[in-house]
């Protein structure tokens, strides 16, 4: 624990010399905020974090604490000290004679939004740029999901909305380092899959080859921020931060937040959490004494935080991937896993950068990008692919062993044009053989009530799985889950006039369900994806 409090005091200490780290929610109301999440006086919990306050913070705290000691009806004192989150797209009705590309088209003006005003004491990061956000509860810009968004962004030809989000991340970079999960307080600790090459990559196809220099230098930070191991580098199969050493010096990346305490936006869900793993823990372990079991309770405490916070760092929150037995969230040990799809993405990066160093002369930057880049691939090739079973797994660096949960992750290869062709072969056949289904394909085969595991399909690993497949002439396999893919989304959207988070893809008359929020609508990523499959491949859906 106090290896990794000099970590975080490291890493927060660079960032803070980029600009100061405005408070999330727990630290400015305290008490007021563990009392409103634990009590549970909104059903999410992400609906106080989002509050707006009425007048200073520190006033209405001090209104809190003279008033708590009487019989304080906090429901009643949160709404008149704070303007509840408003959702613009809850009031927007489609028009069921639209077709469904009509439908996203001018859903984006509904899912828009302005560049934001700071106000004191909101959650809110606030965005130069307009942007656009997922919809429902994400009310904020999101890492990963903008990429998907902005794939249907340029089918729609809005180049300039697309740039504008491609500003919004790099100030979001230059000003606290990194791009956080979304433009929130309480996100800082943690990013999200580093999509941002691929954004620049999309970018420069609609605004030309200048993009790439224009942000070179973000790229850059982006890049250091994934690298930083805080104070010295790890030793031979250890980690620092995000770095993981493995036994042959090679350097890869983990999943993780700068964070040990519980969401803030899950606050209540990640303590109960915390709380059954502890019970679990206890059945199976004695202590000489209680100051020995408190100590032992309060680490395991802790790494249950960090998991989850790095579970969501993911992006796949949650799953069966990060679980220890592979059902139980209570058994969640994300920072244990070199996870495939990110370091295929920090891969692309390190393409980018090599790339663009060459161009620039800077040889000795361009030979380090070059020999890390090919160390990933050994990495894959050696820690991650499992020759008999034909597929590429998260590699657990702590026992020493691959997973065996079957994951999309596997196509982030694919994606990314690293795999063999008898190993893109074996994947296809594996995808084809395990994981279509009526209504695309899941993100694991598991079903354990999480929202990333079966009977669910997410739209933007429907993408990578698709281009993946038609990367390696594997046509006909891609079309027919793009197919599956966009029947099933039309199929809800005329039945309900709206695109949905997610899709259950076994049976295609049931809802997607599981994890700690309902499915959301509006839908971001899923607008975009449509878009970008209806595009490719002609796709009649009148």
């Amino acid at each position: 624990m106090k290896k990794f409090l000099v970590f975080l005091s490291s890493v927060f200490g660079i960032l803070s010399s980029i600009s100061p780290q405005p408070l999330p929610p727990d630290k400015i109301y305290g008490e007021l905020f563990h009392e409103v999440q634990m009590k549970k006086i909104f059903p999410d919990g992400k609906t106080f974090v989002d509050c707006i306050p009425k007048k200073k913070p520190v006033d209405i705290v001090n209104d809190y604490l003279r008033l708590k000691a009487d019989t304080l009806d906090l429901r009643k004192f949160v709404e008149e000290n704070f303007d509840l989150p408003e959702n613009p797209a809850q009031n927007y009705h489609s028009n069921p004679d639209e077709d469904v590309v009509t439908h996203i088209n001018n859903l984006w003006k509904v899912l828009g939004r302005n560049p934001d005003i700071a106000v004191e004491g909101s959650s809110l990061l606030p965005l130069p740029n307009p942007y656009i956000v997922p919809g429902g509860r994400f009310r904020e810009i999101y890492y990963w999901d903008s990429y998907f968004t902005m794939l249907g962004l340029k089918v729609s030809k809005e180049f300039e909305m697309m740039e504008n989000m491609v500003k919004n991340f790099a100030y979001l970079i230059e000003t606290y380092g990194h791009i956080p999960n979304g433009n929130r307080t309480y996100y800082l600790s943690r990013s999200q899959p580093p999509f941002f090459s691929l954004m620049v990559e999309l970018l420069a196809d609609v605004k030309g080859k200048s993009v790439y220099q224009k942000y070179l230098p973000v790229l850059e930070k982006e890049y250091e921020f994934w690298m930083n191991t805080g104070t010295q580098k790890p030793q031979i199969g250890s980690a620092a931060n995000a770095v993981v050493r493995l036994e042959d010096k090679m350097f890869v990346n983990r999943n993780w937040d700068y964070n040990s305490a519980p969401r803030q936006e899950s606050y209540k869900e990640d303590v109960e959490t915390a709380d059954q793993a502890i019970r679990n823990f206890l059945t199976v372990r004695l202590f000489k004494d209680a100051a020995q079991q408190k100590k032992a309770t309060d680490e395991m405490r802790n790494k249950i935080y960090l998991h989850l916070r790095s579970g969501a760092t993911s992006g796949i929150d949650f799953s069966s991937r990060w679980f220890a037995d592979g059902e139980n969230l209570t058994t969640v040990q994300t920072t244990n896993y070199v996870a495939v799809d990110l370091n295929c993405l920090l891969l692309n990066l390190e393409r980018l950068l090599y790339r663009l160093y060459k161009e620039n002369g800077k040889t000795a930057k361009a030979a380090v990008c070059q020999f890390r880049s090919l160390q990933r691939i050994r990495f894959l090739n050696t820690y991650s692919w499992n020759k008999s079973k034909g597929f590429y797994y998260d590699y657990d660096f702590i026992n020493k062993e691959r997973s065996d949960i079957k994951t999309l992750a596997a196509l982030y290869p694919l994606f990314f044009k690293i795999a063999s062709k008898e190993q893109a072969a074996r994947i296809a056949a594996g995808i084809k053989k395990d994981f279509v289904k009526p209504g695309g394909v899941p993100t694991t085969l598991n079903n354990t009530g999480q929202q990333w595991d079966a009977p669910n399909g997410w739209a933007p690993l429907q993408w990578m799985t698709i281009k993946g497949l038609e990367n390696y002439g594997y046509h006909n396999l891609a079309k027919d889950i793009a197919d599956r893919w966009v029947r099933q989304n039309v199929k809800v959207y005329k039945k309900t006039g709206r695109l949905m988070e997610k899709y259950d893809v076994y049976d295609i008359d049931k809802e997607a369900g599981g994890g700690e929020y309902p499915s959301q609508d509006g839908f971001g990523w899923t607008n975009g994806v449509l878009l970008q499959l209806v595009s490719l491949y002609g796709f009649n859906i009148k």
